[in-house]
């Protein structure tokens, strides 16, 4: 940044506050009604709705692994099958 504009501090605290206080938007609002006014800006507007498209998580797209109907039941175990693991179990 030149230095002619002073501190980068000073800069960004005068543009956070013009920011938050609307002057940005009334500027563009103010170049935005001059152009159209100079038959400068074509307000013609194409949407192509075939080519938007959500990514696959948007969707409602499951993760790998994660569908429940894949999945095993789980259960726990019987005591029949506990005792055969458990060290020193005769």
């Amino acid at each position: 940044m030149p230095e002619r504009y002073g501190p980068w501090e000073t800069v960004y605290g005068l543009f956070w506050r013009w920011q938050r206080d609307g002057t940005w938007h009334r500027i563009f609002e103010q170049l935005q009604a001059r152009a159209d006014a100079e038959g400068l800006i074509t307000w013609d507007v194409s949407v192509d709705s075939t080519i938007a498209r959500a990514h696959q998580h948007a969707a409602g797209a499951r993760k790998k692994g994660i569908c429940r109907s894949s999945r095993g039941v789980v259960s726990s175990p019987s005591p029949t099958t506990m005792g055969s693991d458990v060290p020193g179990a005769a």
